[in-house]
């Protein structure tokens, strides 16, 4: 069954199916499928959650082994499968395939995938899961839809302003949905219920704290080292948690790393980027970043960020600031002429 995003609220106030699948790019929209189905599964006594990430040479053996074994500390569990690629591969198509035919016993499945391609969309296992599972594509926000989107979350908040104040906000956050989140929730915080005035949203929004994940996603996909090192070092001294940091370094790589495909298959860069919702000033910035960065590189980075997610979620023995230090000065580093040998 396919089901809008918005609708799952409703959706869940009937109870859980065993198979959820999201697809797409959006990480916010992904933040908050997930969480509405975490919350709905500890209220039910789905107390123990498992994480997979599916990486070369993946061991498929898991799954059956999950859904045979018996946990000590709960009776119902959560399984977690995030695929990064898309592509599960032979042995990966054919497990999905028997998860649809039968959902593991006791659990709810997560299946976390990107933005399918045609053949992505047209495969067995794909189509063994929607008419098996719930599944929730995560639609982006097209820009001209953006300050009614933003409208309808104030509103949620019991907050509204004029249109022009909505098309402001838009514009500050570029089509970026973690970043009007964000900003929505700093209104709640320092506004009561009711109309907001022009001017006091034009303050909060500009008003912001000293350094920002989105600076040093800019900063990263600019090469500047310095400038990369200085955010981080501010992020940290300001207590950001490294968790935060991951979604905007997403929101940044992912888009790049469509781009960086469409110019390998030969396709017209302004038209990838206006497809990636890259617009503005970060046009500049991107074709800088594609211009140094390979698409090995790119691809590695975001493998290695859910590696971070693992480690910020304590499943990985690890630093995790340290971690993300390393990708960031790393992949703003890259000179020009290493992109092109690789």
């Amino acid at each position: 069954m396919r089901l809008p995003a918005e609708q799952l609220a409703k959706h869940l106030e009937k109870g859980l199916e065993p198979i959820y699948v999201l697809t797409g790019d959006e990480p916010l929209a992904q933040r908050e499928c997930l969480d509405a189905i975490r919350a709905k599964a500890r209220a039910l006594g789905f107390d123990e959650r498992t994480s997979l990430t599916v990486e070369r040479n993946f061991n498929w053996q898991q799954i059956a082994a999950f859904g045979q074994s018996i946990s000590l500390f709960a009776s119902q569990r959560i399984l977690e499968l995030h695929i990064p690629s898309g592509k599960p591969g032979t042995d990966g198509g054919k497990a999905l395939q028997a998860m649809a035919a039968k959902p593991l016993p006791d659990a709810v499945t997560i299946i976390i995938l990107p933005k399918l391609d045609r053949d992505g969309k047209n495969s067995a296992w794909f189509s063994a899961l929607e008419n098996a599972a719930v599944t929730l594509t995560l639609q982006e926000v097209e820009a001209a839809q953006l300050p009614q989107w933003i409208a309808r979350r104030l509103a949620l908040q019991q907050q509204e302003t004029d249109q022009a104040t909505l098309e402001f906000l838009a514009h500050q956050v570029e089509g970026n949905l973690l970043a009007a989140h964000q900003e929505i929730q700093k209104l709640g915080l320092l506004y009561p219920a009711g109309p907001l005035a022009a001017e006091v949203v034009r303050d909060a929004v500009l008003n912001v704290s000293r350094y920002d994940a989105f600076q040093l996603g800019e900063a990263v996909l600019a090469g500047d080292t310095e400038r990369t090192v200085r955010i981080l070092q501010g992020l940290r001294d300001e207590g950001v948690q490294p968790i935060a940091v991951m979604n905007p370094l997403l929101w940044v790589l992912r888009p790049l790393v469509r781009v960086k495909e469409a110019e390998t298959r030969g396709e017209n860069l302004n038209q990838a980027m206006q497809q990636a919702r890259i617009y503005g000033d970060r046009q500049a910035l991107t074709r800088r970043a594609l211009a140094r960065l390979s698409l090995r590189q790119l691809q590695a980075a975001l493998h290695k960020l859910a590696e971070i997610d693992k480690t910020a979620k304590g499943l990985i023995r690890q630093d995790a600031w340290l971690e993300i230090s390393r990708l960031c000065f790393g992949l703003a580093k890259v000179s020009s002429r290493a992109a092109r040998r690789t």
